[in-house]
């Protein structure tokens, strides 16, 4: 099969189109394909330079381009999209019908998905930042109690990444804490979690997965040992299990995945919009 070259085409940072065209595209296995994205795509002469792009790449692939865009000036748009590609527009999929059920025209207006016009909501996401970076891995957890949520699991299960994610997308007030062998020994909650039970979410991950994360971090240590490995993640389950924290296996599932799975079971609200 031919490679394919996919362009992520935005007026703005691309994100849009990225997000939504990799979850398109993963729908269809076993192809080769090539992605770049075009950002900041805001001007005729910009435009012209990206159906330049898409046209030589079609030209080397010997098969149309696929293009995902989210332009939303019209005469962009055009330009673009005479390119000889596949062009998919989300914006123009969908503005119409919505202009319908509305009632209104919209303002076409270019950076309104991720710019700055809701600033209470930005201003959330970066103080949930915050507070998830100095109440981070247990070190300090004096502010717990205005967390909206507290992961808690065994080292590399994946709390930090999800605790930043949910800031930066949620506007939530995330917090996590990790699970020592003191305290999968114990078999008790942490003192310093047992008021706070209500907020926990735990994550566990296979053994296996774990295992070959500690071991590129730690190599050949008792940190990365299989039967420490296995003690832990044991222990840890046996503890949502007997205190009855929801969980999820982290193991094959994405960031964004953790995080929405744990806003929708934890029952938190999100406090942006964007």
């Amino acid at each position: 099969m031919p490679n394919r070259t996919v362009f992520f085409v935005s007026d703005q940072t691309g994100v849009t189109a990225e997000t939504m065209g990799y979850s398109l595209l993963t729908q269809f296995e076993g192809l080769k394909l090539s992605t770049v994205t075009l950002p900041f795509i805001a001007s005729p002469a910009k435009a012209r330079e990206a159906r330049e792009r898409i046209d030589a790449a079609s030209i080397a692939d010997g098969a149309p381009a696929i293009v995902f865009s989210t332009l939303i000036q019209d005469e962009l748009r055009v330009e673009v999209q005479a390119a000889n590609a596949i062009f998919l527009d989300f914006f123009d999929a969908f503005i119409g019908q919505l202009e319908g059920a509305f009632g209104v025209k919209s303002s076409h207006a270019a950076g309104r998905a991720h710019g700055m016009t809701n600033t209470e909501g930005y201003a959330a996401r970066i103080n949930a930042t915050n507070f998830a970076l100095a109440n981070d891995d247990g070190a300090q957890t004096r502010d717990y109690g205005q967390a909206d949520v507290i992961l808690i699991g065994v080292s590399r299960s994946g709390k930090t990444p999800t605790c930043l994610y949910l800031a930066l997308h949620y506007g939530i007030q995330a917090a996590n804490y990790p699970l020592t062998e003191e305290d999968l020994e114990s078999g008790r909650l942490p003192a310093v979690l047992v008021p706070l039970r209500s907020k926990l979410y735990g994550l566990t991950i296979d053994p296996v997965r774990l295992q070959q994360i500690r071991h590129e971090r730690r190599p050949n240590s008792r940190y990365a040992s299989a039967s420490q490995v296995a003690f832990e993640v044991r222990e840890a389950r046996a503890l949502f299990e007997r205190m009855g924290i929801p969980y999820i296996d982290t193991t094959l599932c994405s960031v964004e995945e953790i995080g929405a799975r744990v806003v929708h079971e934890a029952g938190i609200g999100r406090r942006t919009i964007d």
